[in-house]
């Protein structure tokens, strides 16, 4: 954004102004006596760790809740917004985090599902041609979804707001699976919008991000405004102190040994496509050594859940590859099985997969130890070492519970996910499987979480690390390679590598695996 533009904002006044927003859940304050302002013409971010109350303000501004107390103020004028038609009226539009597209339907279709009734399809296919070349997010309106990228089915999204004619764009965690390109794509998009008078706000833990587009940012800590900043001039430790409250160490790799053995190994894994929204896995080949973190990175789509569940024993094929662990052939075993052989995983959905909701910690300590017998004696459940157990783990993790033995369905994202970490790595596992160890959670804990990797790697552990998050990629493997549809590059040392490089890599643009794609 340009000065000149700063300086009419702030000339002009608030676009959106919000003064004592308060918000309760019960006894839970998620947004303690909150103002806020945004200008027209502004990019501003919104940061905080998870449960520091930004997605109870957006949801706020954007008519999803009601405040207990406190007042909102659009152009000036109090306002009262009942709901997200009434939002996007006033002219606040909102991208999420998780895309609300169908898969089946074209991209016309889609938009035309959120639109006012009696606009024909040829008019609304018509601008949104219209609007795309304008801010350069060029979409087929006739292009079917599963057929789109996910950085395409972003713009769809975004096209679908601005054809409502917004004046402010809350856009919630909108880089996390889109490659480095993709990302500076969506920037300069924003800058347009910015340029054009719109305002954005912009929720997001990358802080790279947050300094290379924003001008201001307003940080929440504990459902409070700690403070509104100017982006230029502030660190990324800065900032994290704003959003934690203390200082924050950087993660990362230690040097990997240079002679260590082959703790796993997967020659010419094949996995046939399933559905028609699946994808197949052509030829995948992995070896991690004691001490090495593996890292996939791509974009998600690309095959990340069908080779995780094929890594862990969720889905096993005859003639499909072989998978060794420590030079035990574990390619038909099951994921119990692998289990006793001392394999540890981390599924990417730390809610219903890794974890049970309903279940108390102490009761999903034992989903993953009971093959191992170490909470089963005689077949009798030892309740009282499962929550010792759990105390453990909630102990060394950092796991900051509401109660004694709570309800798994009680943790904030964060403290679920570091849970179900430490509950894999406290067993000291030989080999590790993870997907996305750090999605949707915040600084503080992703440092925790890393961190706890890394020491479980310097013990001589071998970890695959499945994750779209390029930052993380680059701190903490020691290889890395890239998978797109559903073909798996060559592994290269990460020091040889470049955000760039791995961007092209994820994108499809350059020879995958030895094939072009």
């Amino acid at each position: 954004m340009s000065k000149s533009s700063n300086s009419s904002c702030s000339k002009l006044g608030p676009l959106l102004e919000a003064v004592g927003i308060t918000k309760s859940f019960g006894d839970f304050v998620a947004n303690d006596d909150v103002s806020f302002s945004i200008h027209a013409g502004e990019i501003h971010a919104l940061l905080g760790e998870n449960g520091a109350g930004k997605s109870t303000f957006v949801k706020i501004a954007y008519g999803l809740l009601q405040p207990d107390t406190g007042q909102l103020f659009w152009n000036g004028k109090p306002v009262f917004i009942n709901g997200p038609q009434h939002a996007r009226k006033l002219g606040i539009g909102m991208v999420f985090q998780h895309f609300s597209l169908f898969d089946a339907l074209t991209v016309a279709e889609n938009i035309q599902l959120a639109m006012p009734p009696g606009e024909t399809m040829a008019s609304l296919s018509s601008r949104i041609s219209s609007i795309s070349k304008e801010y350069g997010i060029g979409v087929d309106p006739d292009a079917r979804i599963y057929n789109l990228s996910v950085g395409q089915q972003q713009r769809v999204e975004i096209i679908r707001c601005l054809l409502q004619d917004p004046k402010l764009l809350i856009m919630d965690e909108p880089t996390s699976v889109l490659t480095p390109q993709e990302t500076e794509q969506l920037f300069s998009v924003l800058r347009r919008f910015a340029d054009n008078g719109l305002a954005v706000l912009f929720i997001s833990h990358k802080l790279d991000e947050i300094r290379a587009l924003t001008s201001r940012a307003t940080v929440l800590r504990r459902g409070q405004n700690v403070g509104s900043v100017a982006i230029k001039g502030q660190t990324n430790s800065k900032l994290a102190e704003m959003m934690i409250g203390n200082k924050v160490k950087n993660v990362a790799r230690q040097k990997a040994p240079a002679k260590s053995k082959l703790l796993f190994e997967v020659k010419n894994l094949y996995r046939p496509q399933e559905s028609a929204f699946s994808v197949t896995l052509r030829n995948i080949s992995i070896a991690a050594n004691a001490g090495e973190i593996f890292g996939i990175a791509g974009i998600a789509g690309n095959g990340q859940g069908e080779l995780m569940s094929a890594l862990i024993g969720e889905w096993r094929g005859s003639d499909s590859g072989v998978m060794f662990l420590d030079g035990v052939d574990v390619s038909l075993k099951n994921p119990a099985e692998r289990r006793v052989a001392r394999m540890g995983f981390i599924p990417e959905e730390r809610n219903g997969h890794a974890a049970v909701p309903s279940m108390s910690l102490a009761e999903n300590a034992l989903l993953t130890s009971h093959s191992i017998v170490e909470l089963v004696r005689h077949g009798v459940l030892d309740l009282s070492g499962m929550k010792a157990k759990a105390g453990e783990i909630a102990k060394d993790f950092d796991v900051r519970l509401p109660e004694a033995n709570p309800l798994a369905s009680s943790l904030s994202g964060g403290n679920l996910q570091k849970f179900v970490v430490g509950r894999e790595i406290i067993k000291v596992p030989k080999v590790l499987i993870v997907s996305q160890p750090t999605w949707g959670v915040d600084v503080g804990a992703a440092v925790f979480i890393r961190r706890a990797m890394l020491d479980l790697a310097a013990e001589g552990s071998a970890i695959v690390m499945i994750s779209q998050d390029l930052e993380e990629i680059f701190a903490i493997s020691h290889r890395i390679a890239v998978l797109h549809d559903g073909i798996l590059s060559d592994a290269e040392p990460a020091g040889n590598l470049t955000a760039k490089k791995v961007g092209l890599l994820m994108g499809g643009s350059h020879a995958v695996g030895g094939k072009s794609v």
